[in-house]
């Protein structure tokens, strides 16, 4: 395989899971394939919503693309912005089946890793700059305990044991438009306002190594 012109940035989406005909994730992240974004090549896969074999899948992506920066990106149905994820808990608990029938319960993401892991990432200067680029988005400080969790840890842990100068964390998007309307009173969010804000977010990323000091939390 003859390796791109340009250092590469991997993003990835998930197939549809728990009954969904699409997952806006998949939907958007693929729009981007081959698109040039701060001197950097995007690179889209889609992962299987699936326990551990997610994760293979991610880490043969990473040794095969030897990306700079690894965005994951997953639906978060009821949420109504854009969340950058800042933590991971080393834990499976779903509630629901994934799509290979398995239903993990109380078991760790990695055997003897951290009880929780940061995404490794500027967040904030990320935030800022959605905000500053009128896309609704905020800091998230759990990614649940299926398999979005399951892949957001996995990644920061192997950045933190194998990779220390990669960037890598995770986003959830809201519903859109054309799943919303089947879950009444849910939100939803356009795609090309979710494509506009990956592109933000990877211009952000790539361009800032210092995250910015900003209040970004929450109280409850």
């Amino acid at each position: 395989m003859t390796k791109p012109n340009h250092p590469t940035v991997l993003i990835t989406g998930f197939e549809p899971f728990g009954g969904e005909a699409i997952n806006p994730s998949w939907q958007a992240v693929q729009k981007l394939e081959g698109l040039i974004i701060e001197g950097h090549l995007i690179v889209t896969r889609e992962l299987p919503c699936e326990f551990d074999t997610s994760l293979e899948s991610l880490y043969n992506n990473i040794a095969l693309h030897e990306p700079n920066l690894v965005l994951c990106v997953g639906q978060a149905g009821g949420r109504s912005d854009i969340t950058i994820e800042r933590i991971a808990i080393n834990i499976n608990d779903a509630r629901i089946k994934d799509n290979a029938g398995h239903q993990p319960i109380d078991t760790p993401v990695v055997k003897g890793g951290p009880a929780a892991v940061f995404a490794k990432l500027p967040i904030k200067q990320m935030l800022w700059d959605l905000h500053e680029a009128q896309i609704p988005a905020s800091i998230s400080n759990t990614a649940g305990t299926y398999v979005c969790n399951h892949v957001m840890y996995g990644l920061c842990h192997y950045i933190e044991t194998h990779k220390a100068n990669l960037k890598g964390g995770f986003i959830h998007i809201p519903y859109l438009p054309e799943q919303a309307v089947h879950h009444s009173g849910a939100p939803s969010m356009a795609e090309s306002t979710v494509i506009a804000a990956l592109k933000s977010m990877i211009a952000s990323a790539l361009s800032h190594d210092q995250d910015l000091a900003i209040a970004a939390g929450t109280t409850h």
